[in-house]
């Protein structure tokens, strides 16, 4: 059986064909760097680290850009509450980020570009845009793209333009010839700091959010891609500009599939910061160790909602433990997976079935009774393969379960790293509040002059 993906655009499941046989173009939208990430930004991350997992797995060698918006309104407005330079914030920002994603076994993308760094190349594209009558400058300075003028706007959303008309307010259209039409160039304002302004042939201004990602794919990645990610709240209208501006300049698809994660949620409730109902991963990782965090995430299939609640983490890991508990038993043989063996036969079927990660998680619960039967070595080697799939049980067993799946060093250090970039916003309740947390876990912290250093105590 070969790998079938849904593709958000054709609201169906489709055989993969990537453009070149054996490689995979892999745009995903990453985060935008003022705040610390939340479970939500895990849940993205950890779909599209497994995808990324699944394709090499499968033979193919894959590129996979995942962004960082390192400039927005939300940025401009931290960076003047810290009184600190705009690069200042996102740098400490972006590091945080890496030792969230590495605490949870992500890996780093192959290419990970800043915004900032793309300026040139988002103009380039504007003045494309404007060529072809599909981008206009407006009174207020701003350059807005022409909606009505691409043809097919709304084809990933789903929605018409009079749908999307209906849903605007229309008695305010500001400086735009319609209210549908977007910003692809922001005109600075007097009271925004210099590090947020660029010189252009339109003034000076900043990017909308939606141009850098048409550029930044465009640039490291060609016209087409294979393949375009990210949160289901970004299907509209983020995705959708991208297509209008991408497609709009080149004349051909921006993505030969479209991919999108589902919601996370809190007792059935989308979580969000404007909800105030939303978990960092450090908060949670003060409390449960990564690899359990990984196992709960993966449980659920990538498009569904991920229902976030203690009584579901702790279910995850006692789950991961029982797993643990086998290799533990049964010291497992290393050796290349076998895909002729029914198991590792049925975890490839899932995952080749839109990378149905619940179905082959299954498929290690009935390996590890098999194990549990026969005491197979190879048998324990092939379930402790299968699950480096995915990313999980490639932690000694017998230390794993010694610590009591609590936090891995990688976890300590990350809130390591919060602590110390709470004491440089002088956030001095948080960086205490670190403390306590992880003394509580039983780590007790030591600051000498060279730096955080921790220990074990009972």
């Amino acid at each position: 059986m070969s790998l079938r993906i849904f593709n958000t655009l054709s609201r169906d499941l489709q055989p993969f064909v990537p453009l070149t046989p054996g490689r995979v173009r892999m745009y995903v939208c990453g985060m935008t760097v003022y705040d610390l990430c939340h479970l939500g930004h895990a849940r993205s991350m950890m779909a599209f680290d497994v995808v990324r997992r699944w394709l090499e797995v499968s033979g193919y060698q894959v590129t996979h850009v995942r962004n960082i918006t390192d400039i927005d309104d939300k940025i401009i407005k931290r960076a003047l509450e810290n009184a600190e330079p705009i690069r200042a914030l996102t740098d400490r920002m972006v590091e945080l980020l890496h030792q969230d994603a590495d605490a949870l076994g992500i890996l780093r993308p192959t290419h990970e570009p800043r915004a900032t760094d793309f300026v040139p190349s988002m103009l380039k594209l504007i003045g494309q845009l404007e060529q072809k009558g599909l981008a206009y400058q407006a009174g207020d300075g701003d350059v807005n793209f022409a909606v009505r003028k691409f043809a097919g706007y709304g084809k990933l959303s789903g929605k018409s333009l009079d749908e999307l008309r209906a849903g605007e307010r229309v008695a305010v259209l500001d400086a735009k010839s319609d209210p549908l039409d977007f910003v692809l160039w922001k005109s600075a304002k007097p009271a925004e700091p210099d590090d947020a302004k660029w010189d252009s042939a339109y003034g000076a201004g900043r990017p909308g959010w939606h141009i850098e990602c048409s550029a930044m794919c465009g640039e490291l990645l060609g016209q087409t891609v294979d393949i375009h990610g990210g949160g289901a709240d970004l299907q509209f209208p983020h995705h959708e500009n991208e297509i209008a501006q991408s497609e709009g300049a080149n004349g051909v698809p921006l993505a030969r599939c479209w991919m999108h994660n589902g919601f996370v949620t809190r007792d059935n409730e989308k979580m969000s910061k404007s909800l105030g109902n939303f978990f960092t991963i450090r908060e949670i990782l003060a409390r449960y160790d990564a690899q359990t965090l990984r196992f709960f995430i993966l449980r659920a299939h990538y498009r569904s909602a991920l229902n976030y609640s203690d009584a579901h983490l702790d279910d995850a890991r006692q789950a991961l433990k029982r797993l643990y508990t086998t290799l533990d038993a049964v010291p497992p043989q290393s050796a290349p997976i076998d895909w002729t063996n029914l198991y590792a036969a049925r975890f490839k079927a899932a995952m080749d079935e839109d990378f149905g990660t619940p179905e082959a998680v299954a498929v290690l619960f009935d390996l590890a009774s098999e194990v549990n039967r026969t005491r197979s070595g190879a048998l324990a080697g092939l379930l402790q393969a299968l699950g480096g799939c995915l990313g999980l049980l490639q932690e000694d067993a017998k230390t794993y379960l010694q610590a009591g799946a609590g936090l891995d060093q990688a976890a300590i250090a990350a809130l390591i790293g919060e602590r110390a970039a709470a004491k440089v916003t002088k956030n001095f309740a948080r960086a205490d509040q670190i403390r306590q947390d992880l003394l509580a876990q039983g780590i007790a912290l030591k600051d000498t002059p060279a730096g955080t250093t921790w220990e074990a105590v009972q």
